[in-house]
């Protein structure tokens, strides 16, 4: 299941939104993952979050901050997951990753590792294209015990 919380677009107003943003954001996902735990579902479930880039270590005209591929941050919980954990880390300004870089191949190996999908079983698009859910990522097994 996948659950969109979009306008996350702080090319204005930043510092005005992203905490607004981020109230709303703690609130949901705190309740989720307590609500998951409490159920006894957590360990089966997981709970990813993540976007498709960054935001600049810079601050525009606008106040706000614009798309920033180089360094971002996911998060990923239960699903066999070790909870806890800090993996990797950025410069001291968030421009790029510094320790332990994650290529978005890995990231998804990650994830289908979790769920328990063959990362080398070949899937056809609608057109008929083959991929495999990865490419050629290799699944951060680290991160689970």
């Amino acid at each position: 299941m996948e659950v969109s919380f979009g306008s996350w677009d702080t090319h204005n107003a930043n510092f005005t939104r992203v905490p607004e943003l981020c109230d709303e954001l703690d609130s949901a996902l705190s309740t989720l993952l307590q609500d998951l735990e409490s159920r006894g579902m957590l360990q089966e479930t997981l709970v990813v979050l993540a976007t498709e880039f960054g935001r600049t270590p810079e601050i525009n005209a606008n106040d706000g901050r614009d798309h920033h591929a180089p360094g971002f941050t996911c998060l990923m919980a239960g699903g066999g997951i070790r909870g806890g954990q800090v993996y990797g880390a950025t410069d001291e300004n968030g421009g790029k990753a510094i320790e332990n870089p994650i290529t978005i191949p890995d990231f998804n190996a990650t994830i289908a590792y979790a769920l328990g999908i063959p990362l080398d079983q070949v899937l056809y698009s609608p057109s008929k294209r083959p991929f495999t859910v990865a490419d050629k990522g290799k699944p951060l097994a680290n991160l689970f015990g």
